[in-house]
Protein backbone atom coordinates (compact mmCIF):
# COMPACT_ATOMS: atom_id res chain seq x y z
CA UNK A 1 0.00 0.00 0.00
CA UNK A 2 1.91 3.04 -1.26
CA UNK A 3 2.02 6.35 0.58
CA UNK A 4 1.76 8.77 -2.36
CA UNK A 5 -0.99 11.27 -1.46
CA UNK A 6 -2.38 8.83 1.09
CA UNK A 7 -4.19 10.26 4.10
CA UNK A 8 -4.14 8.78 7.59
CA UNK A 9 -6.85 9.85 10.00
CA UNK A 10 -6.01 9.44 13.69
CA UNK A 11 -8.70 9.99 16.32
CA UNK A 12 -7.54 10.82 19.80
CA UNK A 13 -4.47 12.07 17.97
CA UNK A 14 -3.69 14.87 20.38
CA UNK A 15 -1.93 12.75 22.99
CA UNK A 16 -0.78 9.30 24.02
CA UNK A 17 -1.19 6.44 21.58
CA UNK A 18 -2.91 8.64 19.02
CA UNK A 19 -0.11 11.20 18.96
CA UNK A 20 2.57 8.52 18.70
CA UNK A 21 0.67 6.84 15.87
CA UNK A 22 0.24 10.11 14.00
CA UNK A 23 3.94 10.88 14.21
CA UNK A 24 4.93 7.34 13.19
CA UNK A 25 2.62 7.42 10.16
CA UNK A 26 3.95 10.84 9.20
CA UNK A 27 7.47 9.39 9.25
CA UNK A 28 6.21 6.78 6.77
CA UNK A 29 5.12 9.50 4.34
CA UNK A 30 1.40 9.87 5.03
CA UNK A 31 -0.53 13.09 5.30
CA UNK A 32 -2.09 13.16 8.75
CA UNK A 33 -5.47 14.34 9.99
CA UNK A 34 -5.14 14.72 13.75
CA UNK A 35 -8.60 14.55 15.30
CA UNK A 36 -9.14 15.22 18.98
CA UNK A 37 -11.80 16.59 21.31
CA UNK A 38 -9.16 19.07 22.55
CA UNK A 39 -8.53 21.58 19.74
CA UNK A 40 -5.23 22.78 21.19
CA UNK A 41 -3.77 19.30 21.29
CA UNK A 42 -4.97 18.54 17.77
CA UNK A 43 -3.33 21.64 16.30
CA UNK A 44 -0.13 21.10 18.28
CA UNK A 45 0.38 17.57 16.96
CA UNK A 46 -0.57 18.67 13.43
CA UNK A 47 2.15 21.32 13.70
CA UNK A 48 4.64 18.63 14.74
CA UNK A 49 3.72 16.63 11.65
CA UNK A 50 4.09 19.69 9.42
CA UNK A 51 7.47 20.47 10.98
CA UNK A 52 8.53 16.97 9.94
CA UNK A 53 7.64 17.84 6.33
CA UNK A 54 4.24 16.19 5.90
CA UNK A 55 0.84 17.67 5.18
CA UNK A 56 -1.41 17.75 8.23
CA UNK A 57 -4.46 19.33 9.78
CA UNK A 58 -5.68 19.36 13.35
CA UNK A 59 -9.43 19.22 13.80
CA UNK A 60 -11.81 19.06 16.75
CA UNK A 61 -14.11 16.05 16.99
CA UNK A 62 -16.45 14.43 19.48
CA UNK A 63 -16.45 10.85 18.25
CA UNK A 64 -19.62 10.03 20.19
CA UNK A 65 -21.71 12.50 18.16
CA UNK A 66 -22.70 11.49 14.63
CA UNK A 67 -22.83 15.00 13.18
CA UNK A 68 -19.43 15.87 14.64
CA UNK A 69 -17.88 12.80 13.02
CA UNK A 70 -19.58 13.40 9.67
CA UNK A 71 -18.63 17.07 9.47
CA UNK A 72 -15.06 16.46 10.61
CA UNK A 73 -14.46 13.78 7.99
CA UNK A 74 -15.90 16.14 5.37
CA UNK A 75 -13.33 18.72 6.49
CA UNK A 76 -10.54 16.14 6.26
CA UNK A 77 -11.58 15.35 2.67
CA UNK A 78 -11.62 19.04 1.84
CA UNK A 79 -8.20 19.77 3.34
CA UNK A 80 -6.21 16.59 2.68
CA UNK A 81 -8.31 14.12 0.70
CA UNK A 82 -10.22 10.92 1.48
CA UNK A 83 -9.06 8.63 4.25
CA UNK A 84 -6.99 5.63 3.27
CA UNK A 85 -5.93 4.78 6.84
CA UNK A 86 -7.90 5.14 10.04
CA UNK A 87 -6.46 4.72 13.51
CA UNK A 88 -9.39 4.87 15.91
CA UNK A 89 -7.73 5.75 19.19
CA UNK A 90 -10.06 8.21 20.94
CA UNK A 91 -11.10 7.14 24.40
CA UNK A 92 -11.83 7.92 28.03
CA UNK A 93 -11.00 6.06 31.23
CA UNK A 94 -12.09 5.89 34.84
CA UNK A 95 -12.24 3.32 37.59
CA UNK A 96 -15.69 2.79 39.14
CA UNK A 97 -16.65 -0.20 41.32
CA UNK A 98 -19.32 -2.23 39.57
CA UNK A 99 -21.92 -1.82 42.31
CA UNK A 100 -21.45 1.96 42.15
CA UNK A 101 -21.50 2.25 38.37
CA UNK A 102 -24.27 4.48 37.02
CA UNK A 103 -26.18 4.04 33.79
CA UNK A 104 -24.90 7.44 32.67
CA UNK A 105 -21.30 6.42 33.33
CA UNK A 106 -21.72 3.11 31.54
CA UNK A 107 -23.44 4.75 28.55
CA UNK A 108 -20.76 7.42 28.25
CA UNK A 109 -18.01 4.81 28.13
CA UNK A 110 -19.86 2.85 25.44
CA UNK A 111 -20.61 6.04 23.49
CA UNK A 112 -17.03 7.27 23.28
CA UNK A 113 -15.32 3.93 22.70
CA UNK A 114 -17.77 1.73 20.83
CA UNK A 115 -20.16 4.15 19.15
CA UNK A 116 -17.24 6.45 18.37
CA UNK A 117 -15.30 3.64 16.74
CA UNK A 118 -18.38 2.65 14.73
CA UNK A 119 -19.03 6.20 13.50
CA UNK A 120 -15.42 6.85 12.49
CA UNK A 121 -14.99 3.45 10.85
CA UNK A 122 -18.20 3.96 8.87
CA UNK A 123 -16.96 7.28 7.49
CA UNK A 124 -13.53 5.90 6.65
CA UNK A 125 -15.00 2.72 5.14
CA UNK A 126 -16.89 4.81 2.57
CA UNK A 127 -13.68 6.57 1.50
CA UNK A 128 -11.71 3.35 1.36
CA UNK A 129 -14.33 1.41 -0.59
CA UNK A 130 -14.29 4.13 -3.24
CA UNK A 131 -10.49 3.73 -3.48
CA UNK A 132 -10.70 -0.10 -3.38
CA UNK A 133 -8.04 0.02 -0.68
CA UNK A 134 -7.71 0.88 2.98
CA UNK A 135 -6.45 0.01 6.43
CA UNK A 136 -8.54 0.31 9.59
CA UNK A 137 -6.79 -0.07 12.93
CA UNK A 138 -8.89 0.13 16.09
CA UNK A 139 -7.54 0.41 19.60
CA UNK A 140 -9.11 -1.96 22.11
CA UNK A 141 -7.39 -3.17 25.29
CA UNK A 142 -6.02 -6.32 26.85
CA UNK A 143 -8.89 -5.71 29.30
CA UNK A 144 -11.20 -7.00 26.56
CA UNK A 145 -9.32 -10.31 26.74
CA UNK A 146 -8.77 -10.73 30.48
CA UNK A 147 -11.78 -8.95 31.95
CA UNK A 148 -9.78 -5.94 33.05
CA UNK A 149 -7.30 -7.52 35.40
CA UNK A 150 -8.84 -5.72 38.39
CA UNK A 151 -11.96 -4.01 39.73
CA UNK A 152 -13.63 -0.88 38.43
CA UNK A 153 -13.45 -1.50 34.70
CA UNK A 154 -16.67 -3.31 33.75
CA UNK A 155 -17.86 -0.45 31.52
CA UNK A 156 -14.44 -0.12 29.90
CA UNK A 157 -14.15 -3.87 29.34
CA UNK A 158 -17.59 -3.98 27.71
CA UNK A 159 -16.73 -1.11 25.38
CA UNK A 160 -13.36 -2.53 24.39
CA UNK A 161 -14.74 -6.05 23.85
CA UNK A 162 -17.34 -4.48 21.58
CA UNK A 163 -14.58 -2.86 19.55
CA UNK A 164 -12.94 -6.25 19.03
CA UNK A 165 -16.17 -7.76 17.71
CA UNK A 166 -17.00 -4.73 15.58
CA UNK A 167 -13.57 -4.76 13.97
CA UNK A 168 -13.86 -8.44 13.08
CA UNK A 169 -17.24 -7.75 11.43
CA UNK A 170 -15.76 -4.85 9.47
CA UNK A 171 -12.96 -7.15 8.30
CA UNK A 172 -15.53 -9.58 6.86
CA UNK A 173 -17.29 -6.85 4.89
CA UNK A 174 -14.19 -4.89 3.99
CA UNK A 175 -12.27 -7.62 2.25
CA UNK A 176 -14.30 -7.36 -0.94
CA UNK A 177 -13.36 -3.67 -1.08
CA UNK A 178 -9.64 -4.12 -0.46
CA UNK A 179 -9.98 -2.99 3.16
CA UNK A 180 -8.31 -4.70 6.10
CA UNK A 181 -9.46 -4.12 9.68
CA UNK A 182 -7.51 -5.15 12.76
CA UNK A 183 -7.49 -4.40 16.46
CA UNK A 184 -4.61 -3.59 18.76
CA UNK A 185 -5.32 -4.57 22.36
CA UNK A 186 -2.58 -2.94 24.43
CA UNK A 187 -1.67 -3.76 27.96
CA UNK A 188 -1.17 -0.93 30.41
CA UNK A 189 0.41 1.97 28.52
CA UNK A 190 1.77 5.06 30.25
CA UNK A 191 -0.41 7.81 28.78
CA UNK A 192 -2.02 11.00 30.10
CA UNK A 193 -5.40 9.25 29.80
CA UNK A 194 -4.42 6.41 32.11
CA UNK A 195 -2.56 8.66 34.54
CA UNK A 196 -5.67 10.82 34.79
CA UNK A 197 -8.02 7.93 35.49
CA UNK A 198 -7.63 8.17 39.25
CA UNK A 199 -5.59 5.15 40.28
CA UNK A 200 -2.64 5.53 42.69
CA UNK A 201 0.90 4.76 41.56
CA UNK A 202 0.77 1.55 43.62
CA UNK A 203 -1.82 0.20 41.17
CA UNK A 204 0.65 0.48 38.29
CA UNK A 205 3.51 -0.86 40.41
CA UNK A 206 1.54 -4.04 41.18
CA UNK A 207 0.81 -4.64 37.51
CA UNK A 208 4.41 -4.07 36.42
CA UNK A 209 5.67 -6.46 39.10
CA UNK A 210 3.67 -9.30 37.51
CA UNK A 211 4.82 -8.70 33.94
CA UNK A 212 7.45 -10.85 32.19
CA UNK A 213 8.61 -7.58 30.61
CA UNK A 214 8.53 -5.49 33.80
CA UNK A 215 7.58 -2.03 32.63
CA UNK A 216 4.60 -0.06 31.46
CA UNK A 217 4.11 0.14 27.74
CA UNK A 218 4.86 3.34 25.89
CA UNK A 219 2.80 4.98 23.15
CA UNK A 220 5.64 4.19 20.75
CA UNK A 221 5.25 0.48 21.51
CA UNK A 222 1.72 0.67 20.17
CA UNK A 223 2.60 2.95 17.27
CA UNK A 224 4.98 0.25 16.07
CA UNK A 225 2.08 -2.20 15.85
CA UNK A 226 0.05 0.40 13.98
CA UNK A 227 2.88 0.87 11.50
CA UNK A 228 2.98 -2.86 10.84
CA UNK A 229 -0.77 -3.20 10.32
CA UNK A 230 -0.91 -0.42 7.73
CA UNK A 231 2.15 -1.68 5.86
CA UNK A 232 2.38 -3.92 2.82
CA UNK A 233 3.77 -6.62 5.14
CA UNK A 234 0.29 -6.89 6.68
CA UNK A 235 -1.63 -7.11 3.41
CA UNK A 236 -2.95 -10.59 4.33
CA UNK A 237 -3.71 -9.72 7.94
CA UNK A 238 -7.32 -8.84 8.73
CA UNK A 239 -9.80 -9.46 11.52
CA UNK A 240 -6.97 -10.07 13.98
CA UNK A 241 -6.20 -8.91 17.50
CA UNK A 242 -2.60 -7.95 18.21
CA UNK A 243 -1.88 -7.42 21.90
CA UNK A 244 1.40 -5.71 22.85
CA UNK A 245 1.13 -6.16 26.61
CA UNK A 246 4.49 -7.11 28.12
CA UNK A 247 3.15 -10.57 28.87
CA UNK A 248 0.09 -9.47 30.85
CA UNK A 249 -1.99 -11.85 28.72
CA UNK A 250 -0.25 -14.86 27.23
Amino acid sequence: MGTNERVAVVTGGGSGIGRASALRLASMGYAIAVLDIDPGRATTVAAEVQAAGQRACGLTIDVAIEDSVRLTFEEVRSRLGPASILVSSAGIADFTPFDQMTVAGFDRMIAVHLRGTFLCCREAFTDMAAQHSGRIVTIASVAALNGGGGPGLAHYVAAKAGIVGLTKAIAFEGGAHGITANTIAPGLVDTPLIRGAGSPDSFYDRIVARLPVPRLGTPDDIAGAVAYLVSDDAAWVTGQVISPNGGAWI
